[in-house]
């Protein structure tokens, strides 16, 4: 089916009037994008990342646009008419656009990805390719991990030298749950993910089920280790032999003193997500909770450590 997407611009100060006359005009599903809010949002959970793409910043400069969209046919384009005649002074303008436009066209742009020397990433829709690596299958979806970003090769690559029969491994910060996964595929026998979005445990579990993997082999839980005791408690105070967090280097500041609680003494703690700048910083909160740092990982500006605890050495 086809739609008319219309965009109405504006000001930063003029955008929630203009949205309240559009409802008021009897526009429904208004898609409000500014970049003064997207920057506050991005202020106020700035402890949730280190960096931000600068393709979308720069896309998002000087945007202040309600957009919605009207059925591409003789009655839509005639209340696209009647909205503008009751705009004068606002600019509108419109494109045609398909149903698999916003369905399929952001597949596009997943391909598979060959990390470390054992695994390939295939999206779920596309057929697996001739290769002797173990193939992982995952839907990105709206969450973070899809296994392009240089942070998440680092901690797949060290996954292959520590994922092993008999071993237990936790994520935190489990995303599209690719570490966990990972693990489970690299010969771990069981795995549990852990995610602050409450939309982490079904997006892991459907990434799971396209590799075969049931909940006899995976747990996924929504919360914070750092805030909620009650987690914990919920973990069933196992120990595991790796711990996984693909973060920011806040939060692995945060986590470094409460790691040691998840790990067996023999266990590996594989940390990534710290940018550069940070990496000294993030090392003296690990070593200042017990863990000696046993190998560095560097990857397009930024840092992997692998921790274990005390002097041991896995």
């Amino acid at each position: 089916m086809k739609w008319l997407e219309i965009t109405a611009k504006t000001s930063h100060e003029d955008i929630d009037s203009l949205a309240g006359t559009l409802t008021s005009l009897g526009v429904p599903g208004l898609i409000i994008e500014d970049e003064a809010d997207i920057e506050e949002f991005l202020r106020e959970n700035e402890k949730y990342w280190d960096y931000v793409d600068e393709d979308f910043m720069r896309s998002i400069r000087g945007v202040s646009r309600v957009k919605f969209y009207l059925e591409d046919s003789e009655d839509g384009r005639a209340e696209f008419r009647r909205i503008s005649a009751a705009l004068p002074s606002t600019e509108l303008t419109s494109r045609t656009v398909q149903d698999e436009d916003w369905e399929n066209n952001w597949r596009e742009y997943y391909k598979p990805i060959e990390t470390g020397e054992r695994l390939i990433i295939v999206p779920q829709w596309l057929p697996a390719p001739e290769t002797s690596r173990a193939v992982l299958r995952l839907d990105p979806g709206l969450i973070f991990g899809t296994g392009a970003h240089a942070t998440t090769k680092m901690c797949l690559a060290a996954l292959e030298d520590y994922a092993a029969p008999g071993r237990r491994a936790l994520d935190l910060g489990c995303g599209s749950g690719i570490l966990a996964i990972a693990a489970l595929i690299l010969g771990c026998d069981s795995a549990v993910g852990v995610d602050i979005d409450d939309k982490a445990p079904g997006v892991v579990m459907e990434n799971a089920a396209f590799n075969s993997i049931g909940p006899e082999k995976l747990r996924v839980f929504a919360g914070d280790v750092l805030s909620d005791a009650s987690l914990s408690r919920r973990l069933g105070g196992e120990r595991f032999h790796l711990v996984l967090a693909n973060i920011v280097a806040d939060v692995i500041i945060a986590l470094a003193p409460k790691v040691g609680g998840f790990l067996l003494p023999e266990g590996v703690f594989i940390c990534s997500g710290i940018i550069e700048g940070r990496e000294a910083e993030v090392e003296s909160a690990l070593t200042g909770a017990g863990f000696s740092v046993a190998r560095r990982v560097t990857l397009e500006g930024w840092h992997a450590f692998i921790c274990v605890p005390g002097e041991a050495r896995p």
